[in-house]
């Protein structure tokens, strides 16, 4: 373990300060209040709502207010937002401030996916940096009023002949925006191969705002390996605790130096398990709570002996007696199985071509209209 000295301390996103610096990243269907809840049980930290779309929120889509729900132990209120539109964008920003009392606002510029990027938005928005400036103004001035710190999160680019996120970085802290965060992958990688860390560093050296990494943090040891290697001022992280919502846990006793606590047994993890289960159905009842867990349980299990079997009838559960039974089946004092230590869960894939609009790589330029999203639309960002 590093010394403490080499080491940030809380962070500070304006007026805003979070003890550890570690944000929990949106993912769709995954960062609900539930695991939010969880997560912040294991340690202190950043913990962002899903993501929500602009117009849904400005239209009153009935979805995108049911996200708006959050748990009494998160200390601070944070929603990321995607939008397209820069008057969308401050309108949906004095709502959640005005009306949902929220402490953070987060703009998502990462997003690789189709559905996003085919109408410009998400990794596909920063090319046209005129807008991305409007963009985060709108969203700066609106949140100004309250005190509410925003920041975006981006990629390096499109691919690697279109890279954006130096110019981003520099609109970032020309507009106000708290903090940067960057995932060292391009949009074409999408969830494949290695992030480059070396971008961090670099948008760190061009930057005074703080910047936040992102990236292939799979362990405890990897966010701060990423802290010293890049100077990056706090974490971002997403798949690494997928079934593992106790890497907050450690990531807040690395952060401050500590020894972090051995790797729980199975019976352990089953308790967890069952917690999550539980925090679920608090939302949602009984039984879509268990069916809304099921995704969870290749994540929680991976790499531990639980047969084809139990794993297949966990992956049918719809009540907490049915879930009780089963967890009941497995060792609880089976170790923790080391050899997944440091490797990728969730998903990964491959490179894959980035969907945005005719001509949108011809000029960084806006060239007519851009396409508004759907109220509804989600993402993982």
């Amino acid at each position: 373990m590093s010394s403490t000295s080499t080491l940030p301390g809380p962070l500070r996103l304006g007026d805003l300060e979070v003890e550890v610096p570690v944000v929990l990243a949106p993912m769709a269907g995954v960062t609900n209040v539930a695991f939010r809840q969880l997560c912040a049980e294991q340690g202190a930290g950043l913990y962002v709502c899903e993501m929500i779309t602009s117009r849904g929120l400005v239209e009153g889509d009935r979805t995108s207010r049911a996200m708006l729900g959050f748990a009494e132990n998160e200390k601070f209120r944070s929603v990321q937002l995607y939008g397209t539109d820069p008057l969308y964008i401050g309108k949906a920003v004095e709502i959640l401030c005005a009306e949902h009392g929220v402490d953070h606002v987060d703009l998502n510029f990462g997003c690789p996916v189709p559905k996003i990027t085919r109408k410009g938005g998400g990794a596909a928005l920063p090319w046209k940096d005129k807008l991305l400036g409007q963009i985060l103004t709108a969203a700066v001035s609106a949140a100004a009023p309250y005190g509410v710190p925003v920041t975006m999160k981006t990629r390096k680019g499109l691919d690697d002949e279109h890279l954006t996120f130096l110019d981003a970085g520099r609109i970032a802290q020309d507009t106000g925006t708290a903090a940067i965060a960057l995932h060292g992958r391009t949009a074409v990688q999408h969830y494949s191969g290695h992030a480059d860390w070396s971008a961090i560093a670099e948008l760190k050296a061009a930057v005074d705002i703080p910047v936040l990494g992102n990236g292939d943090i799979w362990e405890a040891s990897d966010a701060i390996r990423m802290v010293e290697e890049t100077g990056c001022d706090g974490v971002v992280v997403g798949r690494g605790c997928l079934g593992r919502p106790w890497l907050f846990r450690d990531l807040a006793a690395s952060f401050a130096g500590e020894q972090v606590r051995a790797l729980p047994t199975l019976g352990e993890v089953a308790a967890v398990m069952r917690r999550h289960a539980q925090l679920l159905g608090d939302i949602m009842g009984e039984e879509r709570g268990c069916i809304e867990f099921r995704k969870h349980v290749a994540w929680y299990l991976k790499g531990f002996r639980a047969g084809s079997d139990v794993r297949t009838r966990l992956g049918t559960v719809s009540s907490y007696a049915a879930l009780d039974a089963l967890l009941d089946e497995l060792d609880p004092d089976e170790e923790f199985p080391v050899e997944v230590l440091g490797t990728p869960r969730g998903r990964q894939g491959s490179p894959r071509k980035v969907v945005v609009p005719d001509g949108w790589m011809d000029s960084r330029e806006l060239r007519g209209e851009i396409a508004l999203e759907s109220a509804d639309e989600a993402s993982g960002g």
